[in-house]
């Protein structure tokens, strides 16, 4: 493959492990270039070229939330009026499970600040531009307004509720059956024990389970979302809690849940983007060994970051 600025901040970027690559500087450039794959050239192989998930494994990863279901969420949540709100099942006290009047449920999620909306509505749009947003429930935002029509039955909760008026809030569609996460090796187990985190190469993946292969996919995608968006409230806040709970990554991951189906729910991206790039310089020694435990991706999603 060509070299150039942008080949060496792909290559970069993908963190492809030394035992993948042949690797020479030329003219002050660092390049990189698949030279093999570490696993045997059969067609069992979970790998391709040494640094891309392989088309068969990538088909059995769990569809996740269609664009049509996402488009439809959002002409419905737009359209319906909010029949009743209620406390919890929806994260932080400020936030409510409303009821809609077309019947369907969403965690209405109010926040703090402006900067926690934005957050949220910024990381579902990357993610859609990321290939990714099958992975977030359908969300829409909504205008807190006591006396317009989408709000109106539900007045005298808003009064209780403190929101302020005019004040911007999500709606994302409310998710039936969903079970917790916990980090799967190399993070849980590694991570757990004090150790350093250590990369997810090709050729530590041939003992795995398809299932197993199967969520790694979608943690590589994770990973990758969370670093691009500085998202410090998910895996790097139960990283964080290590210094004093070291069994914290055999507990569940921070607002990340399982479908029947298998498929990984992106929960509350609230944290990312906007706050988040605020506060680079404090998660950013978590976010970045993270980035680079991961040696495996998706070849779709490699080359969205590549045009990006």
């Amino acid at each position: 493959e060509s070299g150039g600025s942008g080949q060496k901040t792909f290559r970069t970027l993908l963190a492809v492990p030394e035992a993948a690559t042949g690797r020479e500087e030329r003219g002050g450039e660092e390049r990189f270039a698949v030279t093999g794959s570490l696993l045997p050239a059969d067609t069992a192989s979970p790998v391709e070229r040494g640094i891309f998930w392989s088309r068969e494994l990538e088909e059995q990863v769990p569809p996740g939330f269609a664009a049509e279901e996402a488009a439809a969420w959002l002409s419905a949540a737009r359209a319906a009026r909010v029949s009743s709100l209620e406390r919890g099942g929806c994260g932080r006290s400020s936030n409510r499970l409303a009821r809609l009047s077309d019947g369907s449920r969403a965690c209405v999620r109010y926040g703090i600040n402006p900067e926690q909306i934005q957050g949220e509505a910024l990381s579902y749009h990357l993610a859609g531009v990321l290939g990714m947003q099958e992975r977030l429930p359908p969300m829409a935002l909504a205008l807190v307004e006591a006396r317009g029509r989408q709000w109106e039955p539900v007045r005298e909760e808003l009064r209780g509720s403190h929101w302020a008026e005019g004040a911007v809030v999500s709606l994302t569609r409310w998710v039936d059956n969903l079970t917790a996460v916990v980090a799967p090796a190399p993070w849980g187990a590694e991570a757990g024990a004090g150790r350093r985190l250590q990369p997810l190469s090709a050729g530590e993946l041939g003992g795995l389970t398809p299932s197993q292969l199967v969520e790694l996919v979608q943690w590589s995608d994770l990973i990758l979302f969370d670093y691009l968006t500085a998202n410090f409230d998910r895996l790097v806040s139960n990283l964080f809690s290590l210094q004093w709970d070291p069994r914290v990554m055999r507990r569940a991951t921070s607002n990340l849940l399982r479908a029947p189906d298998g498929g990984l729910v992106f929960m509350d991206n609230e944290a990312g983007l906007v706050h988040g790039y605020r506060l680079l310089a404090m998660w950013d020694p978590y976010n970045e060994p993270l980035l680079r435990s991961v040696c495996v991706f998706r070849e779709g999603t490699a080359r969205r970051v590549a045009e990006l």
